[in-house]
C-alpha cells in the first residue's frame, strides 16, 4: 500500500517536512511512503495510493502554484479519489505567515477530491497538519512523522 506526500520546496524547508512524513509512513507495517514534487508527480501515483499528504510553503496565504497545477491537471482521475485519506502540512517565512490558511487551501482540494480528511493527531498538536516557520526544528520533525504514521494507519484499516 502507498501514500503521497506531494510537496512544492523552494527552500528545502517543505522538503525536509515531507521527508519526515513520509518517516512516519514507512514506519507502519505494509505502507510505502512516495515522495513526489509536482514536476515528478503522475496520474498513476494519485491513483495507485490510498492517501495523499500535501505540503507546500504559504505563497500569498494559498498553497504554490506549482503545488495547485497538480490538482488541476489531475482533476480526471477525481472520481477515483474518494474516500483515501487526505492530510496537509506547510511552512512559512514568518510566525504569522499564513500557514492555516495555506493547509485549508490544501485541505479544501483534498475535499474535492472527495478524500477523508485528517489532521495531526492528538500527541502531536492536534490541528490542520503540520507546520512550521523556517527550518524545522526535531519537535516539528516528530510531529511530521506522526502525521505521516497516522495516515498510513488510517488508509490501511479503511483498506482492510
Amino acid at each position: 500500500m502507498k501514500i503521497l506526500v506531494l510537496y512544492f520546496s523552494r527552500s528545502g524547508n517543505t522538503r525536509r517536512l515531507a521527508e519526515a512524513i513520509a518517516a512516519g509512513i514507512d514506519s507502519v507495517d505494509g505502507v510505502e511512503g512516495v515522495l513526489r514534487d509536482p514536476g515528478e508527480v503522475t496520474k498513476e501515483d494519485f491513483l495507485d495510493s490510498e492517501g495523499i499528504i500535501a505540503g507546500s510553503p504559504v505563497y500569498f496565504g494559498g498553497m504554490a502554484a506549482q503545488l495547485k497545477e497538480v490538482f488541476d491537471r489531475f482533476v480526471g482521475v477525481r472520481q477515483k479519489m474518494g474516500d483515501k485519506i487526505g492530510a496537509a502540512f506547510a511552512t512559512s517565512g514568518d510566525l504569522s505567515g499564513g500557514k492555516e490558511t495555506t493547509m485549508f487551501s490544501i485541505i479544501q482540494a483534498l475535499m474535492i477530491y472527495g478524500m477523508i480528511i485528517v489532521g495531526d493527531p492528538l500527541d502531536a498538536t492536534g490541528h490542520y497538519g503540520v507546520s512550521c516557520t523556517g527550518t524545522p526544528d526535531e519537535k516539528t520533525l516528530t510531529n511530521a512523522r506522526k502525521l505521516g504514521k497516522r495516515v498510513a494507519a488510517l488508509a490501511k484499516k479503511l483498506k482492510a
